[in-house]
């Protein structure tokens, strides 16, 4: 395997065509492979990972344990860059009221489902949920996935559940939808958005691009 690789884990719970394509047109040009993987040992020889997820979180962490993966994602979370999306955001954290169900323990904090019932927006419409759609991003506090991507800019959401870290220090950006909510989370070495950027056109592409030059 080229050391130069990006590993999008295969754990039979994500969008991994859509987050895998779009991560490919990300990395053209750049001498980065990206493979889709259902092998430990690729994930640990990667560079750099990403773990996708979606729909109910005690399915990804059952997928996940059962998948044989989940020390080679543990040890990718500790030691190269991580890029979690969607689900594979709200896994970092410690719990959530889905299921409930514990998570990685990563980022101390829980998953919370939006309470929005009989609410309206700014509009006069009820707000729904699960949020289906696009919406605005501010960010939190510099990071360099960030570069070049302008406060404020939209991105793709389709969740029911949102992640409420315990330390401010985590949220990387924020997204208002009935209240202000975690819209990105970063420590360290991991940078995960609840948003899909692989569905959020030019500004999602430079993410996914900044990730594959990042050196945290």
């Amino acid at each position: 395997m080229k050391a130069r690789t990006v590993a999008v884990v295969d754990y039979e719970s994500g969008n991994l065509r859509s987050v895998s394509q779009a991560v490919m047109h990300a990395a053209q040009g750049s001498g980065v492979d990206v493979i889709v993987t259902q092998s430990a040992a690729d994930i640990m020889a990667a560079e750099r990972v990403v773990l996708p997820g979606q729909g109910h979180m005690g399915d990804c962490m059952r997928a996940l344990a059962d998948s044989g993966l989940m020390d080679a994602v543990l040890h990718a979370c500790a030691n190269k860059p991580l890029f979690g999306v969607c689900v594979g955001m709200q896994m970092l954290l410690d719990r959530s009221e889905e299921g409930p169900t514990d998570g990685l323990g990563l980022i101390p904090g829980e998953v919370r489902r939006f309470r929005l019932e009989g609410r309206l927006q700014p509009d006069g419409s009820r707000y729904k949920v699960p949020q289906m759609g696009w919406n605005r991003v501010f960010q939190a506090r510099p990071h360099p996935v960030w570069a070049g991507v302008p406060d404020g800019s939209y991105f793709y959401f389709v969740h029911s559940y949102f992640a409420a870290p315990a330390l401010a220090a985590h949220v990387a950006g924020e997204c208002d939808y009935g209240g202000r909510f975690a819209a990105a989370v970063a420590r360290d070495n991991i940078f995960a958005t609840q948003f899909h950027p692989e569905k959020s056109a030019d500004q999602g592409l430079a993410l996914y691009r900044n990730f594959l030059s990042w050196n945290p």
